[in-house]
């Protein structure tokens, strides 16, 4: 897995210093079935709001 997740979600519970993520796993779907050809079309399902 990547080591550097990069998040500008700072309201995200596994948001850290740096714009980092701090999930141990990162979960993204696809609007599309099992393939996406833009970005607009996936979505960070790992997001959770913090406090």
């Amino acid at each position: 897995m990547a080591q550097d997740v990069l998040c500008e979600v700072s309201n995200c519970t596994y948001w850290a210093k740096g714009n980092k993520c701090a999930a141990e796993e990162i979960y993204v779907i696809s609007h599309k079935g099992k393939e996406a050809s833009k970005q607009e079309e996936t979505d960070c399902k790992t997001f959770e709001p913090g406090m």
